[in-house]
């Protein structure tokens, strides 16, 4: 993995941009996501995706100059994905997502597909993530077997519209019916140690998306995927600690160890008794907003 290539659990926004859509593909790369991705799949008409797939090795080469982690979301091995693969790994990605992962198969097949590619491209052997995308319930009960099938997978994504309907759910703007889905993939990702990207809100209100960011915020998310690059600020807003966030934490670590150097277990700060556990995480949240305001 490139020394400059933003960690994985420092990559809070990942934009969806149509593959075939060369003039969107191009004005991305000014974007401020953390993570710009060549979408191979759904919003790319299988009739355009051989013109996707020429433009993909020059797109990836230039998000990557512009400091971006360079990502394509390519289709099911068995349903495109591996002419998808056989023309975008010239381009060197820094993640492969793919679409539809039912079962660990499939990314342990996806795993040995690019090590032969990192091998007749000259790529470095095992720099090229693999990020799985988890849109049904049959992806979704296997989804800690599916992110541990590989050391490639660094992280893993949940979806709103296809895990809707295969789950026969009604779509609400607050996106309630998701909600399940959502935190079982949460703990999935976290029990395996893999980071988890929170599924796009696709409607269009600002409002009702920073609503679902605070949601999944509450939860434990740190990434969120996304479809406009309108929620870019937003999921930056509300997924990286603040200066006020940090300080809190940083009193809640005084605090703490001030009554231990007391003789004392505990201590009350704000209201909340701060015990290890808290004293912990505030030391977790200050390590973050000292890394993402040094990250590139």
């Amino acid at each position: 993995m490139s020394a400059l290539r933003r960690p994985p659990q420092l990559r809070r926004s990942w934009l969806f941009i149509p593959g075939a859509e060369r003039l969107r593909l191009d004005q991305a790369t000014g974007l401020a996501a953390d993570v710009l991705m060549q979408e191979l799949e759904d919003f790319c008409p299988p009739e355009r995706r051989p013109e996707a797939r020429a433009m993909a090795p020059a797109v990836l080469a230039r998000w990557r100059d512009a400091g971006k982690v360079a990502a394509v979301r390519i289709n099911p091995l068995e349903s495109g994905g591996m002419d998808d693969l056989d023309a975008v790994m010239p381009g060197r990605p820094d993640a492969v997502l793919m679409a539809m992962v039912c079962t660990p198969d499939q990314v342990r097949r996806l795993d040995t597909l690019i090590g032969d590619h990192e091998r007749r491209h000259g790529i470095p052997p095992g720099s090229t993530e693999i990020v799985p995308n988890v849109e049904t319930a049959a992806g979704l009960v296997q989804t800690g077997a599916i992110v541990s099938a590989s050391p490639r997978v660094t992280a893993a994504l949940v979806a709103a519209e296809d895990m809707a309907a295969d789950l026969g759910a009604e779509r609400t703007a607050d996106c309630r019916e998701l909600s399940y889905a959502r935190q079982r993939f949460l703990v999935e990702c976290v029990a395996a140690g893999v980071t988890a990207i929170d599924c796009p809100y696709t409607f269009r209100s600002l409002e009702g998306a920073e609503s679902d960011l605070i949601w999944a915020r509450g939860l434990g998310y740190k990434a969120k995927s996304l479809v406009h690059a309108d929620q870019i600020d937003l999921i930056h807003r509300i997924l990286s600690p603040s200066d006020d966030d940090r300080a809190r934490a940083e009193a809640m670590v005084a605090a703490f160890e001030a009554a231990r150097a007391r003789g004392e277990d505990r201590v009350l700060v704000d209201g909340l008794m701060v015990e290890v556990p808290t004293y912990k995480a505030a030391q977790r949240l200050i390590a973050r907003h000292s890394a993402l305001n040094g990250a590139i």
